[in-house]
């Protein structure tokens, strides 16, 4: 018998030893959809500045924090809009990004100003399915960032809608390629070489959905490009999904508890902390930097224009905008889509940069002639047009570039022509002509 257990302990002994199961904890802050909002809003919500104490308050004491934004870093601001986005990725370096994925407004000013964004970040952006006519990446697919003694595999991509979130002439050669099979194909790659595999993704509902659905590898996914934050996170068999309100009103701290073995969270928690700049006080370095650059816009956009009889919702305002394209071009019938209509409209004393806030993209207006019996139902309204006359119609060049998606004029076949200038313009023309908006 006492030789029967020495040979099992012998051969015990030469097996090798099963990896210890380890537990260790990573803590994400995550942010997505600022927009270029780089100083509170009106509701004194947001701000680089305050941002920036909040981010600081939370790592500290954290050795094991990341910070990570989900896309749409620009454009929605005077100060974005008029510097090409420039000054708020530079304000953004101050914020501490780890690592940060676009989204499709980070293209608004051409592909060739998305390459400076990436230039200018002190922090690796990454995106897995923006890539050109010959498979190249735009950007590299993915970052491993070591956390104290954990992998995280961090890769970024961009919803497959950015065909219809795009102007054409911007984005040339580059596309967005399906972003599950992206995702995907590069999961399997990390999977050997990471501890943990995070998704920063710029996506839609459905995409959210569906990667929670059918991509049991990617066990953690920040997401971005719906601006309203979750009220919890989303979950399936053992992965969550979260996400913020936008225009960094809010900061997400997702805190991980990672099984290294199984490379996913075997518990978490989530919260969303509010930017209330009355309750934090603005980060001394940062303040500066940010009032210099909206002294920069200060003259240019807070000028006296009209003056509003009531506050208007941005779906009022889309119908305001509609009756400035056809008075301000003549044009029988005018469409705006909602989604180009970025704010409201306040009571009382309107300013210049009320109108770039609804309108920051450098949008032109352009004109079709269309048969009666051709206008798109959307924008017709109540009114029945003589089928065989021949009617104008105003719209942005986004629109006219983009008329078949389902937000747009949902149609393939109108000609437009040359552009009559900036939207912007027209909007800030029309109201001052008209002094009195009601």
């Amino acid at each position: 018998m006492l030789n029967w257990k020495r040979s099992w302990l012998a051969l015990l002994l030469l097996l090798p030893a099963a990896a210890p199961c380890e537990v260790r904890p990573l803590t994400i802050l995550h942010l997505n959809d600022i927009h270029g909002h780089i100083s509170p809003s009106d509701k004194g919500l947001g701000g680089f500045a305050y941002l920036a104490t909040a981010i600081r308050r939370e790592r500290a004491n954290c050795p094991e924090c990341i910070l990570l934004n989900a896309g749409d870093l620009v454009q929605g601001t005077p100060v974005s809009t008029i510097f090409h986005g420039l000054p708020v990725f530079e304000l953004g370096n101050l914020l501490g990004f780890d690592a940060a994925t676009l989204g499709n407004h980070d293209f608004d000013y051409g592909w060739m100003q998305a390459r400076k964004f990436i230039q200018t970040a002190n922090y690796p952006m990454v995106s897995a399915n923006v890539v050109g006519a010959d498979d190249r990446l735009f950007t590299p697919p993915y970052i491993i960032l070591n956390v104290n003694h954990l992998r995280v595999a961090v890769i970024g991509a961009l919803t497959d809608d950015m065909k219809n979130l795009s102007t054409p002439k911007l984005m040339e050669e580059w596309h967005a390629s399906p972003v599950v099979a992206a995702a995907r194909r590069y999961a399997a790659e990390l999977r050997d070489k990471s501890d943990l595999i995070v998704l920063l993704a710029h996506i839609g509902g459905q995409e959210e959905q569906e990667f929670l659905n059918s991509a049991p590898e990617i066990p953690v996914i920040v997401s971005g490009h719906l601006h309203n934050g979750l009220d919890r996170e989303m979950s399936r068999d053992g992965r969550v999904l979260v996400r913020v309100k936008a225009y960094g009103e809010e900061l997400g701290r997702l805190d991980l508890k990672v099984d290294t073995e199984k490379k996913a969270p075997v518990s978490w928690t989530w919260k969303r902390i509010p930017i209330d700049s009355s309750k934090i006080e603005p980060a001394a370095d940062v303040a500066p930097q940010v009032k210099h650059w909206e002294d920069e816009v200060t003259a240019r956009v807070d000028r006296p224009l009209a003056v509003s009889k009531k506050a208007f919702t941005p779906a009022e305002v889309k119908k305001l905008i509609e009756q400035a394209l056809r008075d301000e071009t003549g044009a029988d019938f005018a469409f705006m889509n909602s989604g180009g209509v970025r704010d409201g409209l306040p009571e009382g004393q309107l300013l210049e940069r009320h109108i770039w806030d609804i309108m920051p993209f450098d949008n032109l207006v352009v004109i079709a002639k269309v048969k009666g019996s051709e206008l798109p139902a959307v924008v017709l309204g109540d009114r029945k047009p003589d089928p065989d006359r021949e009617y104008t119609l105003a719209v942005s060049d986004f629109t006219a570039a983009n008329q078949s998606a389902a937000s747009q004029l949902r149609t393939t076949n109108l000609k437009f022509g040359d552009d009559v200038g900036l939207l912007r313009d027209l909007l800030i023309d029309w109201c001052r002509k008209k002094k009195v908006i009601e």
